[in-house]
């Protein structure tokens, strides 16, 4: 796994120090420790430790997001829409809309933004799910006291449904009124 991410970096890092940068993250990543520890245990400044590690981020996210996390084409959603039919008798769904809440200690200077009707502190992440609970796509970092419909109102994900862009395939069942639809679980 090491060898895999160290071969990320140096296909889009520019830094001569890529093996340094792929041990911050990795320790990072996989202890879930603050910068905080890591400043410690490398000798580097905090600013410098949240640098490296969020340029190293972008590196995986770059480069392993087009196979993993792909723009749904027109094809996908075709198959994925004939899979809700066969798996869950669900005509014309193109996916399955999901958020989550994820608990985390109030931000600085966020005031309620992030105070949820739960009594806590959060940050949203909403994925769109194929047939199988695969992810095809997401949207991270909403506020934890937005509405379901209103984290939805501000994600990429709407943007696209409402300019067309999303390559929304037709209709297979011509009594229907919208060429495809999203299932909904507004569980927190």
């Amino acid at each position: 796994m090491f060898s895999f991410v160290l071969h990320i970096f140096a296909c889009n890092m520019k830094s001569p120090q890529i093996h340094s940068h792929c041990v911050y993250n990795h320790t990072f990543l996989s202890t879930g420790a603050f910068y905080a520890a890591l400043v410690d245990s490398f000798r580097l400044g905090i600013s410098t430790i949240h640098y490296i590690i969020k340029k190293d981020r972008e590196a995986i996210w770059k480069t392993l997001a087009p196979f993993h996390m792909p723009v749904p084409t027109t094809e996908m959603l075709l198959a994925t829409s004939n899979e809700f039919y066969q798996k869950w008798n669900f005509p014309n769904c193109v996916g399955s809309l999901m958020e989550k809440k994820i608990r985390l200690k109030c931000p600085s200077n966020s005031g309620s933004m992030y105070y949820n009707y739960k009594h806590y502190y959060s940050v949203v992440l909403q994925g769109l799910a194929d047939a199988r609970h695969r992810v095809i796509a997401i949207d991270v970092g909403a506020y934890g006291k937005q509405s379901d419909g209103g984290i939805f109102r501000h994600s990429s994900l709407y943007q696209l449904l409402s300019s067309n862009n999303f390559n929304m395939p037709n209709a297979k069942i011509t009594n229907t009124r919208r060429c495809g639809t999203s299932v909904c679980d507004t569980k927190g």
